[in-house]
């Protein structure tokens, strides 16, 4: 149930929610640790499945009351998130144009970047360097160019992640509290991987108004702790600044484990993907080597490691990404 000091912006009904909370008993007594949880934010779709159109709910409602036509936003070129925007533009009737930055042997059309051409998003491919360094020109230039064609444009930050796309996870925060009060659980920690930190600022501030009762870690997949706490903490501000929200957000704590991220953001090495084969043979669940399947490596490790120790059970965010695993089956298939 809702705070009544809470009010939720508009938003338009584009997943399938609330998403199901599953215990995996087989996994969990593998590892010989706490009860693991998962909250299947997978199935918040087909197409546009995963925890991206959570926010994008918020995200375009805005577009729409503002006139838009043209959505143009920006992410890796197997991003979920531009995935997801191209699959919601095409269903409201709306021009998107992505700009897309390469990642190490992109020859093939595949996975997200397939959906997205086949959903009919104009795309802009660019070197890492050149996007890295000239995303924000970029993302003017492109804005400028539709307006002079008489379009509306409305730009869409990577991953959907500021002040507005917090409120996705804050809604996840509610239906987790509703689920734990379902299941009668009080979980030791929400653990789920973290890339441009949306759903990390959504689920900590989520998880402070609904009275969740434990700690929000987000598993890092790129970045190091310090830029995601700057850039959750950055999220907060913005949501406090834009909606005036009943709580301080500088007192929210931000929890970041770093030590799994491997060689980098899109790269995950053979024990990721031996998870990610474990999990699919152990309990039908399937995760990616980009988000999900890194987070989880670094779930279980932690439990190997003792971490959570006395904690009877752990709630695990799955954020979706199949097709981006289809992308790497060349790796899975090779990794031992």
């Amino acid at each position: 149930m809702q705070p009544p000091a809470v009010t939720f912006p508009e938003r338009l009904a584009l997943a399938r929610l609330p998403t199901p909370l599953e215990p995996l008993e087989r996994i969990s007594a593998e590892l010989g640790g706490p009860r693991i949880w998962v909250k299947r934010d997978d199935l918040t779709g087909c197409a546009a499945t995963g925890n991206k159109v959570r926010k994008l709910e918020f995200t375009l409602a805005r577009a729409l009351a503002a006139g838009a036509d043209t959505l143009i936003t920006a992410g890796g070129l197997q991003s979920n998130h531009c995935r997801a925007t191209a699959i919601l533009g095409a269903r409201l009737g709306l021009r998107v144009h992505l700009l897309l930055r390469e990642e190490g042997d992109s020859s093939s059309i595949q996975g997200n970047l397939l959906l997205g051409l086949l959903a009919g998003a104009e795309i802009s491919r660019y070197s890492k360097p050149f996007y890295r360094a000239h995303l924000d020109e970029l993302y003017a230039s492109w804005r400028e160019r539709y307006l002079a064609r008489g379009a509306t444009p409305w730009v869409i930050p990577v991953g959907a992640s500021d002040g507005t796309g917090v409120w996705g996870y804050i809604g996840c925060a509610a239906e987790l509290a509703a689920d734990f009060a379902a299941a009668n659980i009080r979980p030791g920690a929400i653990i789920h991987a973290t890339g441009s930190g949306g759903t990390q600022a959504g689920l900590t501030a989520g998880a402070s108004l609904y009275g969740l009762g434990c700690p929000v870690i987000g598993v890092a997949v790129c970045d190091d702790a310090a830029y995601f706490h700057d850039k959750v903490r950055a999220d907060l501000r913005d949501w406090a600044a834009r909606y005036r929200p009943p709580i301080d957000v500088e007192q929210l704590a931000i929890e970041v484990e770093d030590g799994y991220i491997g060689a980098g953001y899109g790269r995950a090495g053979p024990e990721v993907f031996a998870t990610i084969r474990r999990l699919a043979r152990t309990e039908g669940l399937v995760l990616d080597p980009v988000y999900s399947g890194k987070a989880f490596h670094g779930l279980t490790e932690e439990i190997r490691a003792g971490r959570f120790a006395g904690v009877t059970d752990l709630v695990f965010i799955h954020t979706g990404g199949i097709f981006g695993l289809l992308a790497q089956a060349d790796q899975l298939e090779s990794s031992p």
